[in-house]
């Protein structure tokens, strides 16, 4: 039976089209390959003993009946890591400056700062040993004075860290154009405070890392639940102080990360220790209590915000203070997600003048981190909640305030006074679209209705800028073998979002073969190129770019031996669905498949070029890209119970060119679901003392299947003019415009009862004590 070529050529592109995940066949087959799937010989197994107390001094370890427990194999302290393992790198973001001797230690040493931090660990034959003799390891401790709320911390008398007199340990400030005059001319300053309470991020993998190290060559290899090979191995290489060189990172499948898998977890860097120690692997899987209290947290702002106005609705200028919760050490981004936040307080708007100043305070909570958003969630809110106060004084329509105020499309490339450079956009475009899908006409017909009937019906509009494309750089490796397959080696890395389809159609379409052709690879340093890796919604615009720069190399040097075959020049060398031929003359031809092969020949190369077909590609983006968004809500509060039904929900996003609408799609859906959470049911607590208040799922509030009401999306395309797919990043879209939305729709609803903010979450218990004052 004759068979087609599995690099069956193609007239039609596959960037744009709706497929399916590749990878979706594996997983649903329950072949997908996680940290807990990887087993060693000879694996041993850590378990940590973490601090019960916010702060406290450490007086004294005592690990003896540990140690004589069945199946210990050894107890490290911190004592055990001195002078062999440093804190994390505390790296300032953005112009930021940090306090650098507040990075996260790797164990507690004199003091314990929050609930979860980890103070030894406990090597054991098998896991449950080490569960079991953790128990036995007898900790003295002295209770501190905790701090748990970021203003009260400023300036408190209880000091966490002797380098920050004041508690703070991220500064960031920037003033641009005439801030006072804006503000005297002013016909009217719309002032508020805004709380934004704190999340987990609760991937369904938690964190984890096994290690194993080679005593004849001095090489660790880390397998570790993260969101990329490289910036463990950074973090690993400067907390240990070895050569980057001799540590392999390995990446398997993840189970979601969320932002919250960025940087090496200091467990990690305690299993290498263990490893290198025992001559035995080690690996380290944390349980879901520690998770929420564990591993690093989002959000977490206070912010003071008051906006100049004039009397045609022209936002004149923004004047903010922002307070971050950042916690009681810094990761090597805890200063990023704040930094942001003040950076993007002018929104989607023509705004001249601002002056912001953020400080991140240290507290005795676990540190923070980038969340699905990381900091455009916190200005999204702010700035929109702000927009429809000024809309509300002034007795402006929110929808017109807006219009009045946009970036216009011809002033991009747009320079904001808090210092980001905006790509391209047309808010206005994505906002009609938005009030169309959601039928906000009939929705106010109805909202009268309600008003007499007594009913709280809202609607809310926000439209966002979000900044992407964070790292600037990446890089790729593109390898076609004789046979015409072709195999990608991105510095990128998946969570979940598809990186191995969208690659696939990236290649496929520079090459005009079927994405079936293309095995992508990534996750291993050992394999892949060096890069950054996923965040910041950066893996198609930077990761795809850097691609396509190493398969417009391929493209040029097939092209040289296509035109050496075929006794042509170059330049009249035309590809064709996957067949090169010569200009004007399609029957002399040849397969992409056949100048593959005849690449490995060497009689059949041009004697300049080197055997092989091989490339790699580094793209680097002169400065972020910023998707945006319009999306748009109607909601009802019941007043008996306070419950808040969600009636219509709309997400129009402008992400540049999408590769694939299915995968965007689900981004969008995954991303607003998580707003959801953030807006109606997700608040990390603690107590008065420091103590998570909500450590299990059983009190943490994620958002359930029942309660999630449908989404109208939709794309609008504004191609990016800084990288070669015109593309900007979708994964954050929801979590950033959704909240907004929902916040401006609750304060509508709640308006006749002379309710002028709520913070969030939007819990029915909060806004039944809202309406029950009336």
């Amino acid at each position: 039976m004759e068979t087609k070529p599995h690099t069956a050529h193609t007239d039609e592109r596959w960037v744009g089209r709706p497929l399916r995940r590749f990878e979706d066949r594996r997983f649903l087959q329950g072949q997908g390959r996680y940290l807990a799937d990887i087993t060693l010989p000879r694996m041993l197994h850590m378990a940590m003993v973490r601090s019960p107390h916010a702060h406290a001094r450490i007086m004294a370890i005592r690990t003896a009946s540990a140690r004589t427990a069945p199946g210990v194999v050894a107890i490290l302290t911190a004592a055990d890591l001195a002078g062999r393992a440093g804190p994390m790198p505390a790296d300032p973001r953005d112009g930021a400056q940090v306090v650098s001797s507040a990075g996260h230690p790797m164990l507690a040493a004199d003091t314990a700062r929050y609930v979860g931090e980890a103070v030894a660990g406990v090597v054991a034959e098998t896991h449950q040993a080490a569960v079991d003799a953790r128990e036995l390891v007898d900790v003295d401790y002295e209770p501190l004075p905790a701090l748990v709320d970021a203003r009260a911390a400023l300036g408190a008398a209880v000091v966490l860290h002797e380098d920050a007199e004041d508690n703070v340990l991220v500064r960031w400030h920037r003033a641009s154009g005439d801030v006072d005059g804006a503000f005297k001319r002013a016909h009217r300053v719309v002032r508020a405070t805004f709380h934004i309470p704190r999340l987990a991020a609760a991937p369904i993998e938690p964190r984890g890392a096994l290690a194993a190290y080679d005593r004849g060559t001095h090489g660790i290899t880390l397998w570790c639940s993260a969101q990329d090979p490289h910036r463990p191995r950074l973090h690993l290489s400067r907390v240990l102080s070895i050569p980057d060189d001799q540590i392999r990172t390995i990446v398997p499948d993840v189970g979601g990360a969320f932002g919250s898998k960025s940087a090496l977890a200091p467990e990690a860097a305690v299993a290498v220790i263990a490893a290198m120690d025992l001559g035995r692997p080690v690996r380290w899987i944390e349980d879901r209590r520690e998770n929420l209290t564990a591993s690093y947290q989002g959000r977490g702002v206070d912010a003071d915000v008051e906006m100049a106005v004039g009397a045609d609705g022209q936002f004149l200028a923004v004047r903010a203070k922002v307070i971050a919760d950042v916690g009681a050490y810094l990761y090597p981004a805890t200063s990023g997600p704040p930094t942001s936040t003040a950076m993007l307080l002018t929104g989607a708007y023509a705004i001249a003048a601002a002056d912001v100043d953020m400080v991140g305070v240290a507290t005795n909570k676990v540190p923070t981190g980038p969340y699905r958003g990381a900091g455009r969630p916190e200005a999204a809110l702010i700035v929109e909640r702000m927009v429809d106060l000024a809309a509300t004084e002034l007795h402006l329509d929110p929808l017109e305030i807006r219009r009045r105020n946009f970036i216009a499309p011809e002033r991009f490339p747009h320079a904001t006074p808090l210092g980001f450079t905006y790509d391209s956009g047309n808010y206005a475009r994505a906002l009609d679209r938005a009030v169309e899908l959601l039928e906000y006409d009939r929705w106010r017909t109805e909202q009268r209705r309600a008003r007499a009937e007594g009913r709280l019906l809202g609607i809310g509009v926000a439209t966002f800028v979000e900044r992407a494309g964070g790292g600037l750089w990446e890089s790729a490796a593109v390898a076609v073998n004789p046979s015409g397959r072709v195999t990608v080696r991105t510095g990128s890395h998946s969570q979940g979002q598809g990186h191995e389809t969208i690659f696939a159609q990236i290649t496929a379409d520079a090459l005009g073969i079927t994405p079936q052709a293309i095995v992508v690879q990534q996750g291993d340093s050992a394999v892949v190129p060096r890069g950054v890796g996923t965040f910041s919604s950066r893996s198609t615009t930077i990761g795809g770019s850097a691609a396509l720069v190493a398969l417009e190399k391929i493209k040029t040097k097939a092209t040289r031996i296509a035109a050496h075959l075929l006794e042509a020049a170059p330049e009249d060398i035309v590809w064709d669905g996957g067949r090169l031929h010569v200009k004007g003359m399609p029957g002399r031809s040849l397969t992409f498949e056949q100048v593959a092969a005849a690449a490995y020949e060497p009689g059949r190369v041009p004697r300049d070029l080197e055997v092989g077909l091989e490339a790699t590609g580094h793209f680097a983006l002169p400065r972020p890209v910023f998707p945006f968004g319009a999306h748009a809500a109607v909601v009802e509060v019941e007043r008996e119970t306070g419950a808040l039904q969600i009636l219509r929900l709309v997400a129009v996003d402008d992400a540049g060119r999408i590769v694939n609408p299915l995968l965007a799609e689900g981004q969008v859906i995954g991303s607003a679901t998580q707003g959801l959470g953030q807006i109606l049911t997700e608040e990390v607590t603690h107590d008065e003392s420091g103590q998570p208040q909500n450590a299990t799922f059983a009190e943490y509030g994620l958002l359930r299947a029942p309660e999630t009401p449908p989404l109208v999306s939709e794309f609008l395309e504004t191609p990016s003019p800084i990288n070669p797919l015109g593309a900007k990043g979708i994964g954050e879209a929801g979590c950033i415009g959704i909240p907004a939305a929902i916040a401006n729709a609750v304060a509508d609803a709640l308006a006749p009862l002379g309710v002028r903010h709520v913070d969030v979450p939007f819990s029915p218990a909060r806004l039944w004590r809202l309406v029950s004052v009336e």
